[in-house]
């Protein structure tokens, strides 16, 4: 396994202290992990995206990081017209993938039904989700292939979250091209168990990411840093290692099955972020 680092962990703190991505990557490199994930970019050169995504990966390259994967968000149960716009959008975050020298790409599938999803609410199956999507996966797998990144669903967002209906997408999509990228906490979100999820997942991961959640029911929640699942519970993010989720044996069942991928840490927690991942990169250290 190779440690990785998200910089969806860093994002407050290029938010309140103006940091560039350019900076963030010094960051990344300054925690000596093999490998940088983009969830997403930014928009300062006026150029084009793939401009951007090339100077990135130069920079990059100049401290040392591999580009683990890049993370984008989409919504592909929508009617065909709104649909081929999605799908020519995802062809163009490929195109920046590949740019970046990134192999894997993970793009969000669907929110479930919605206002979104108005023509298919009479019938709401998870049959009628895949009719939809999974020609549309298929047709960015294909693309994605040709651009040698492999493309991946990722276990959140509330719909696509628990075992059952992500492994009933992956094998109805059936594209060699296409798994999961493979969040160890988000399990938590649907009130699956994380360590029994990922031991029936792990077989389809491309990447893996590392998070730890804090818990509560949610009419205790308290008005700041939580959020509330569909569920009975809130969480709040957590240093990793702190929080409920038993990395420990998510880690042991990673090592079992003989996981050679990346292993990318995400911090959405409340505390600083430089020694929040600090703290939680120490205790990962300790497991891998």
């Amino acid at each position: 396994m190779q440690l990785a680092i998200s910089t969806y962990s860093l994002w407050r703190w290029r938010n309140q202290n103006r940091k560039t991505l350019e900076q963030a990557i010094d960051a990344i490199a300054d925690f000596k992990v093999s490998a940088v994930e983009f969830a997403g970019l930014d928009d300062l050169d006026r150029e084009g995206t793939t401009r951007r995504a090339e100077k990135l990966r130069r920079h990059a390259d100049k401290r040392g990081l591999r580009i683990a994967g890049y993370c984008v968000g989409s919504e592909l149960f929508v009617p065909r017209a709104k649909q081929k716009d999605a799908i020519v959008r995802l062809k163009r975050e490929v195109d920046v993938a590949a740019a970046l020298g990134a192999t894997k790409m993970r793009h969000d599938v669907t929110r479930g039904f919605g206002p979104w999803s108005e023509q298919f609410n009479s019938s709401k199956t998870l049959g009628t989700v895949l009719k939809v999507v999974v020609p549309a996966i298929r047709e960015v797998a294909d693309y994605a292939a040709g651009k040698g990144v492999r493309t991946s669903l990722e276990n959140h967002g509330f719909y696509l979250q628990t075992p059952a209906p992500i492994e009933k997408l992956i094998q109805s999509v059936d594209h060699e091209n296409f798994g999961l990228t493979l969040d160890m906490g988000n399990f938590l979100c649907a009130q699956e168990d994380p360590v029994a999820a990922v031991s029936k997942l792990l077989k389809y991961a491309q990447i893996v990411h590392a998070k730890d959640f804090h818990t509560r029911p949610k009419n205790t929640m308290p008005p700041t840093g939580w959020f509330a699942t569909p569920g009975e519970t809130a969480l709040r993010g957590a240093i990793l290692g702190h929080g409920v989720i038993d990395v420990a044996r998510q880690i042991k069942l990673l090592k079992a099955a003989k996981y050679k991928g990346d292993l990318s840490l995400e911090f959405e927690g409340m505390e600083d972020p430089l020694q929040a991942i600090r703290i939680g990169l120490d205790y990962l250290r300790t497991l891998v």
